[in-house]
């Protein structure tokens, strides 16, 4: 009887949801059934609210459900356990319903989409739950008063982690030891102690105010959880002193603690095995001595902090258990201490990096045999460690040392290891050849990413790289390469990002990319030598996100095989000689929001497929890349809107010496990661296909493109009018449409585009009333000049009335845009919303007043400030998406003072 009362019990909730309706209210009751009923009247009760569901289900159904479909929900005793995880359920949950039935001890209801709850207990029998877990549903309510955290007396593990419970009661009873609420919106870290709790994880909530030294009170708690919350003020002294001698792991990471690190005291520790105390703001020039009695601590994480001076290698070396060792994004200076290789009889991953350490690797590193993660990127290291030191450590399997300053030819001793999978030596001063030695041993290679960026390196790239069957990434931008890409390359099975840009390759693409190797997902050669036409079997390339050919010599047509790669997120292909008309294929890649077609011998009318997939794209594909993007601002003189790259392993530094930004007399490069501004209504947010022979008119649905930022159609041979869909484009930042055929009238819904920085429509055949509104009448004559019937007043500077028989062509002959002599370079860096830095009129405005960065150049040096300044009465950073990581900050600043 109970089994069978289970399995309904069970069938019905995976299959039935009643919003806000009790499963045990109902009267209906079946004369057959009640023959069976047992002597306890309050489980009838609960069995005649079921019996209501099962007369409109067919037997045949709930059996063969019950054999095939989740034969993992039931259990061997009646009706203990309840496992519903991740059934796709959806309504309301009425926990005091579940908590009446006497047998149930263990609820697994994670995964689902429970939101309105009720999780008070039942008044009708005791709670017999053990174990609850409500995880990752949508529950937003606070917890009741009288909730089943205290109510069910046997209670032992609750997890309510991955909801949106906002806060409520959280008292429990003394038999519950784990409770996991991380991942919701608490925000009183007064409501939370821990009792007779052994484990107790709040992470990723909203606490705020100063820790509590109270809350590690619980004599039996081994397990604290508290980061990614907004706790702030110096941590206690004494806090981890007052610690049970049972804490093993306390996790205080990404909060806003300051004070003295030395001035923690650690007590004894005897226990403590994890201590994460990472992205705070502790400072110093010491390490607390108590420390040191912590002999069981296995993983240290201090990163990203601001301690100082030199790092202790005596009291960490003497840490025996060690095992993880994260120390970098800190103000370390001075040599590695050879003390710290003390601790390499455990080491298993160590990361010292983002400092200001000179000098070399100690010797005494050779005894690192345990050794698999080691980060020594962006220092000051120097010397010849890597072949004296790092290429003897025998488990080594992912080493990142960029952004340092080694010289000399790589090592070849360092290519010899078949264990390593990483291997990032970007971003040095490393000359000579790029090795051949890499993946040469008989036995299998596990290396999956060689990364060789920003060095000076020579000679062409080697075919025995084909040897590296696992290789997943192959970075070699930046350095002197010439000569093709072997074959042996372009076959490699797992191959999926082949970056090379700025060498000076040749060659073409061969034929059966992503047939004979591997599916690329990107592909960046821009700013070579590559000739050909671009190979038919690149629309093979499914995965491809990221298509970056600008800048060299192919000819040919854009093939309309593209249009089959839906991920394509970034097509440029601009500064070539490709030929024929623009694709309308393009307007099936569902992801595609930045095309650059500049500077081509493209002809035809402009497709209007392009805006088919306006207010459809989803964000997420390339979140989070690393991007420079050099942006031109000297107008016309310009060919095209500017040029976007990829840029990990990358010196800004050295883009001063790309043909890319002395190709206009005045560039702005702005660096980032690439972050979304839209969520699932996305469209294209750079078109660029200005320097072409396209004609026809401009399509009007084009205007459809509301999160387009960047629009150049200039130096073609468009004729027509400027749509008046145009006033559609509220994002728009930069508009060029000069050097056409276009007549008619300056649409007056342009006005009305308040974020644009930059118009120019000269150098066409308009006519009428500049529209007063808006912005338009705050740009340059310069703009709108050798458009014979164009009139209105520009910055005090009055075209001829309309109707005079002057023309503001007489008026601007002879006279071209005013610019600064020289080459303007300047470097920004900041998180890039993906090109939302090219409202550049607003934001400047935002960075004045609300970070205090001006608006100076300092050429031909790095900029100290983010943008430049133009006038604007219409910002309201509210109404933005724009923000400034703390990282870009920090660095730039400090770098460029």
């Amino acid at each position: 009887m109970k089994r069978i009362f289970c399995f309904l019990l069970l069938v019905i909730l995976q299959n039935y949801q009643l919003p806000n309706v009790p499963l045990a209210t109902t009267n209906f009751s079946l004369s057959q059934r009640e023959q069976r009923r047992t002597k306890d009247d309050n489980v009838e009760k609960l069995w005649l609210a079921f019996k209501e569901f099962l007369i409109r289900l067919e037997t045949q159904f709930f059996h063969s459900y019950m054999l095939m479909e989740r034969p993992h929900l039931f259990t061997t005793r009646p009706c203990d356990s309840l496992n519903l995880w991740n059934a796709g359920i959806v309504g309301s949950l009425h926990l005091p319903t579940l908590t009446a039935l006497p047998s149930l001890q263990n609820l697994y209801l994670q995964g689902n989409s429970f939101s309105a709850s009720d999780l008070s207990v039942s008044n009708i029998t005791s709670c017999r739950l053990v174990t609850v877990d409500l995880s990752s549903n949508n529950i937003t309510s606070p917890l009741p008063v009288q909730s089943f955290l205290e109510g069910c007396e046997h209670l032992a593990s609750v997890n309510l982690s991955g909801n949106s419970i906002p806060g409520g009661s959280f008292r429990f009873g003394a038999s519950l030891r784990q409770l996991d609420i991380s991942r919701n919106r608490i925000s009183d870290s007064s409501l939370l102690t821990c009792q007779n709790l052994n484990l107790l994880n709040v992470s990723g909530n909203k606490l705020t105010r100063k820790l509590s030294g109270s809350i590690l009170s619980g004599k039996n708690v081994t397990t604290l959880d508290l980061s990614y919350n907004a706790l702030s003020g110096e941590m206690p002294n004494t806090f981890l002193k007052s610690a049970s001698a049972s804490l093993k792991y306390l996790d205080l990471s990404s909060n806003n603690f300051t004070g003295k690190f030395a001035s923690l005291d650690f007590g004894q520790c005897s226990s403590l095995t994890l201590l994460k105390l990472s992205h705070n703001n502790l400072y110093g020039d010491e390490f607390p001595s108590s420390l040191a009695n912590c002999q069981a601590l296995e993983t240290l994480n201090l990163t990203s902090n601001k301690l100082q001076d030199k790092i202790p290698g005596a009291l960490l070396g003497n840490l025996k258990k060690l095992r993880q060792l994260f120390l970098g994004r800190n103000q370390f200076s001075g040599v590695i201490p050879a003390e710290l290789g003390k601790a390499c009889g455990t080491l298993q991953e160590l990361d010292i990096s983002d400092s200001s350490l000179t000098g070399e690797l100690p010797s005494s590193f050779v005894s690192c045999t345990y050794l698999v993660t080691f980060n020594l990127g962006r220092n000051q290291l120097s010397g010849n460690f890597l072949n004296t030191v790092v290429s003897k450590l025998p488990s080594l399997r992912y080493l990142y040392v960029p952004f340092n300053n080694i010289t000399g030819p790589v090592p070849p001793s360092i290519t010899n290891g078949t264990r390593l999978r990483v291997f990032d030596l970007s971003a040095n001063l490393f000359t000579g050849n790029v090795p051949s030695g890499f993946c040469s041993s008989n036995a299998p290679s596990a290396l999956e990413k060689i990364l060789l960026a920003n060095n000076f390196l020579s000679g062409t790239v080697p075919s025995e790289l084909g040897n590296c069957k696992s290789l997943r990434a192959l970075d070699l931008s930046f350095n002197s390469l010439s000569g093709a890409i072997p074959s042996e390359i372009w076959t490699l099975p797992n191959l999926s990002d082949l970056v090379m840009w700025a060498n000076n390759l040749t060659g073409e693409i061969p034929e059966g990319i992503c047939v004979n190797g591997g599916n690329l997902e990107t592909l960046i050669l821009n700013n070579n030598l590559i000739s050909g036409a671009i190979p038919q079997s690149i629309g093979s390339c499914t995965n491809m996100v990221w298509v970056s050919l600008s800048s060299n010599r192919l000819t040919g047509a854009i093939l309309s095989g593209i249009g089959h790669l839906l991920k394509l997120v970034i097509l440029q292909l601009g500064n070539n000689s490709l030929s024929g008309q623009i694709p309308p294929e393009l307007g099936k890649c569902q992801s595609l929001i930045w095309l650059d077609l500049n500077s081509n011998d493209l002809n035809g009318s402009i497709p209007s497929e392009l805006a088919n997939q306006a207010g459809l794209v989803h964000p997420g594909i390339v979140y989070g890349k690393q991007f420079a993007f050099a942006r031109n601002e000297g107008g016309t003189a310009c060919r095209g809107a500017g040029g976007l790259v990829e840029f990990e392993g990358v010196r800004p530094q050295r883009l001063e010496s790309l043909h890319m930004v002395h190709s206009c007399p005045s560039t702005r490069i702005y660096t980032g990661l690439t972050v979304y501004t839209f969520t699932n209504n996305g469209s294209m947010i750079f078109l660029d296909i200005p320097y072409n022979t396209l004609s026809g008119t401009i399509p009007s649905n084009l205007g459809t493109l509301s999160y387009l930022q960047v629009f150049n159609l200039g130096h073609n041979m468009l004729g027509g009018s400027i749509p008046e869909s145009f006033g559609g484009l509220k994002a728009i930042g930069v508009l060029d449409l000069s050097h056409n055929n276009l007549q008619g009238y300056v649409a007056g819904s342009s006005g009305s585009l308040s974020f644009m920085s930059d118009l120019d429509v000269s150098n066409n055949n308009l006519t009428g009333l500049i529209p007063s509104g808006g912005q338009l009448t705050t740009f340059l004559p310069s703009r709108y000049e050798n458009n014979s019937g164009l009139c209105g007043c520009l910055g005090g500077l009055p075209l001829p009335p309309c109707g005079s028989q002057r023309h503001s062509a007489e008026r601007f002959k002879g006279k071209k845009p005013s610019m600064d002599s020289g080459m303007v370079i300047s470097f920004a860096s900041f998180t890039f919303f993906f090109i939302v830095t090219l409202y550049l009129s607003l934001f400047s405005t935002y960075l004045t007043s609300h970070l205090g960065f001006s608006s100076r150049f300092f050429p031909p040096r790095i900029c100290s400030t983010f943008l430049p300044t133009f006038t604007s009465s219409k910002f309201n950073p509210k109404d933005t998406n724009f923000s400034i990581t703390h990282e870009s900050k920090t660095d730039w600043l400090q770098t460029y003072k």
